[in-house]
């Protein structure tokens, strides 16, 4: 007797699926990778553009040159200019950045609130963050969209929450029900529990935010926070993103749970596709059957094409069933023990609460991913700490499935510095080619590197991050190489370099002209953060690549924690850095020499 359709749904809940023909690799040979750019990004370099498709008649964007400041600082005035200066100058000074937030609370105890605000104003809030609310900042993103810039819109408020405080509330949200009355949780896996002493998941992390769970109201109101950005970015420009993360929107037991049954069936499947053709297809149908998922003539059917979806997988589990009420999720953290030849559940039970936080926080994504659909906004779902990656991946997989039909409206976020970073990139475009949908990425280097290292060595697993920098941009080439070389060959992959390094927007620029991508159509996008790299980000939107500026928004007092790691970040990239300060000092002494420093027209 088969077990029930919610348990063999388990099948595809390691990605892979039940596959047709039992392989280690995807049907689709990797594409070639090109090699590298060469180091060194200080170099002034030209950039063709490149050549529009076949057929097309589009006249090509003018050249791209990341050193002409008159271009890269056309949209800035003189005193924004030399604000700059002063900022990242200050953000050079190690002291200073070191104990910015101590000196961020003199500095309001001694200026009182209304003169620090102002002050912050004219400082490090005026270049790094766009204004308090979403009509304080329409005026910077329609003079952006003058210059070709578009914009990323995030409410940048955190709480300030002590280290004790984050800790406690990280421990509690992370522990089950069960693992807490009668212990347990070492016998999970140790990547994917909580421990203490790295609750608080701040620590080591510069250019990320986190959200800490309080309870479920909180939740909600972090979703109602995502809705008025999506809202905001629809009313105050074309072809918007909106920024999102999902322990933002529930229970992190459920992502630390999940990505542990997401792990051991992908371990579960390997195993099976270790030895190839009949054998292996033979072994697959006797654990199903020991495993009680499926008989083995039900097995066979998969097999032979019937309950087979067009991607050639067996995959029972999707984003409707999984925010169906009647769907119970526990019943779906299910692992394959191959000792015993039983499936076990995850843990010893879930209470009706943990199960029903764990659905919230399902149709709070739809809530999201719905309201992005009705106002054209491209929503994207930012990357976390490994531990909980493998389930905001599979859900945003999930999304796209459903929402990505017609266009890319959910993007998914891959880290390149992880191992296996091109693994997945190249299973999720596959899986998204053979079913019909537009996939759409953000990649990224990552944000967690130090926390993750440290983790790794003090708990004692494999550690998930590639072993050099150079290895980490190794991978983000190969990885957006190979959406490069789909988005030429289909037309329906989408990616946003999110990235500052020069070198590899050249890169990235060279690929394009190589493949005949055209920025008119809009399948590739450039990405940098508010008040830092406009060298890379004007004189790209001026020459008609779809280039975008992470814009964060809230009160000053708010957005402090947010301030207090771009200052920290800007400290860590001093060579990046150091660039931007000549460039911004060559462009304040040509404006002096040409008596239009002054002026309004530059």
């Amino acid at each position: 007797m088969a077990a029930p359709p919610a348990v063999r749904a388990l099948c595809a809940a390691a990605r892979l699926g039940v596959p047709r023909r039992l392989r280690s690799a995807p049907a689709t040979a990797p594409r070639g990778t090109a090699p590298p750019p060469a180091a060194g990004s200080g170099a002034r370099q030209v950039l063709q553009p490149p050549p529009p498709p076949r057929g097309a008649e589009r006249d090509p964007p003018p050249v791209v040159d990341f050193g002409d400041t008159r271009e890269a600082f056309r949209s800035k005035s003189s005193a924004e200019l030399l604000r700059g200066l002063v900022v990242l100058g200050l953000c050079a000074v190690g002291p200073l950045v070191e104990h910015n937030r101590e000196l961020l609370r003199l500095c309001q105890r001694v200026l009182g609130q209304a003169l620090f605000e102002r002050l912050m104003k004219m400082t490090f809030y005026g270049q790094f963050v766009a204004g308090e609310d979403q009509e304080a900042i329409k005026p910077l993103i329609r003079r952006n969209q003058a210059f070709g810039v578009g914009a990323v819109l995030d409410y940048s408020v955190e709480e300030d929450l002590s280290t004790e405080e984050a800790e406690r509330q990280e421990l509690d949200s992370c522990t089950s029900a069960a693992e807490k009355e009668m212990g347990g949780a070492e016998q999970r896996e140790k990547q994917y529990r909580a421990h203490p002493g790295f609750g608080d998941r701040r620590g080591g992390v510069i250019s990320a935010r986190t959200y800490f769970y309080a309870d479920e109201a909180k939740c909600d109101q972090h979703m109602e926070t995502f809705l008025h950005c999506i809202d905001a970015s629809s009313g105050s420009s074309e072809n918007g993103f909106s920024a999102i993360k999902l322990t933002a929107l529930g229970r992190p037991q459920f992502l630390l749970q999940f990505s542990e049954v997401l792990v051991k069936w992908r371990r579960f499947f390997h195993q099976m596709a270790a030895e190839q053709g009949q054998a292996g297809r033979a072994a697959l149908e006797e654990a199903l059957a020991n495993l009680g998922i499926a008989t083995k003539a039900e097995t066979q059917r998969w097999f032979t094409g019937e309950n087979l979806g067009i991607s050639g997988t067996v995959d029972l589990l999707d984003w409707n069933s999984l925010i169906d009420s009647r769907t119970k999720l526990s019943k779906l953290l299910l692992v394959p023990n191959m000792q015993t030849g039983q499936l076990e559940p995850l843990l010893s039970r879930f209470t009706e609460e943990e199960d029903l936080q764990m659905k919230r926080m399902l149709q709070r994504m739809d809530v999201l991913a719905k309201r992005a659909t009705e106002t054209g906004v491209r929503l994207m779902v930012d990357a976390e700490q490994s531990y909980f990656q493998p389930a905001i991946s599979r859900l945003t997989l999930e999304m796209q499935r459903r929402f990505n039909r017609d266009r890319a409206i959910i993007f998914n976020t891959y880290q390149c510095y992880l191992k296996e970073a091109y693994d997945n990139v190249t299973v999720d475009v596959e899986l998204s080619r053979r079913e019909g949908w537009h996939f759409g990425t953000k990649l990224v280097r990552g944000a967690y590197m130090e926390q993750e290292r440290e983790r790794a060595a003090q708990i004692g697993y494999e550690d998930p991050i590639n072993p050099t920098y150079e290895k980490t941009n190794e991978m983000y080439h190969r990885c957006l190489d190979y959406i490069l070389e789909e988005i030429k060959h289909s037309r329906k992959a989408n990616v946003m370099v999110a990235s500052h390094n020069e070198d590899t927007v050249k890169f990235t620029l060279r690929r394009m002209m190589e493949l005949g991508i055209h920025p008119s159509e809009k399948k590739v996008y450039f990405g940098q953060l508010l008040g830092m790299c406009d060298q890379i980000t004007f004189p790209l939107g001026q020459a008609g690549f779809p280039v975008y500026k992470y814009v964060p928004y809230g009160p000053v007092q708010e957005v402090l924690p947010y301030l207090s790691r771009r200052a920290q970040e800007n400290r860590g990239f001093m060579e990046r850095a150091n660039r931007e300060r000549d460039l911004l000092w060559s462009e304040v002494k040509r404006r002096l020499l040409t008596g239009t420093f002054f002026s309004s027209s530059h």
